[in-house]
């Protein structure tokens, strides 16, 4: 599993750190030890490494940081696969649910899942039919991110965001088109778009 060079180092440390004092390092000291002044950027290292299903942590507890075992790690999960997905198109549904198995650390802390691209009109976003966008569920984006959103109620798919004060807009991918633009309360923002896999 790829892990950054600043991840290795915490993750190494957090196990040593353990080893020794037999509780886990809280995020200021990880902090110190690195030279990091900013806690959120420890805490996005940590966060990466739970998500890769290399660390546990109880979110609501200080000191609750465990190494996964390697025998403890999961290597795939299943996510449903929810049906196709089609530029300028509502999302069509599948009518037999299946499943896509993807490696453990895609999975985001909200509800997963997988969409099928249809078609080839998000070609300029390195995607190309066949594959499959994994889809964190989520009431909200940051600005470049790639959403499923509702806009006026009706569905709109891996557009990309930018929020500018009380306007929204969502620049479709793969054609030269005008972007929606609409009143932030107006848009309604249904998941982001964690990776996209291909089956070669």
């Amino acid at each position: 599993m790829a892990l950054t060079r600043r991840q290795k180092q915490i993750f190494d440390y957090i196990g040593e750190f353990i080893e020794h004092n037999g509780y886990s390092p809280s995020l200021e000291e990880i902090g110190r030890h690195f030279g990091l002044s900013s806690v959120a950027t420890v805490h996005k290292h940590v966060t990466n490494l739970v998500r890769k299903g290399l660390l546990r942590r109880s979110w609501n507890q200080n000191r609750s940081i465990e190494v996964v075992r390697e025998d403890q790690a999961p290597r795939a999960v299943e996510i449903p696969l929810m049906g196709r997905l089609q530029d300028r198109r509502p999302i069509e549904s599948a009518e037999d649910r299946d499943v896509l198995t993807v490696p453990s650390w895609l999975v985001g802390q909200g509800r997963t899942y997988a969409l099928r691209l249809a078609d080839g009109s998000l070609a300029s976003e390195a995607m190309r039919a066949g594959d499959f966008a994994i889809i964190e569920e989520r009431r909200g984006a940051d600005n470049g991110q790639l959403v499923i959103a509702l806009v006026h109620g009706q569905e709109v798919a891996l557009k990309r965001y930018f929020r500018e004060g009380d306007l929204v807009r969502l620049h479709a991918l793969g054609a030269p088109v005008e972007p929606t633009v609409a009143a932030a309360d107006k848009v309604e923002i249904r998941g982001v778009l964690r990776a996209v896999l291909r089956k070669c």
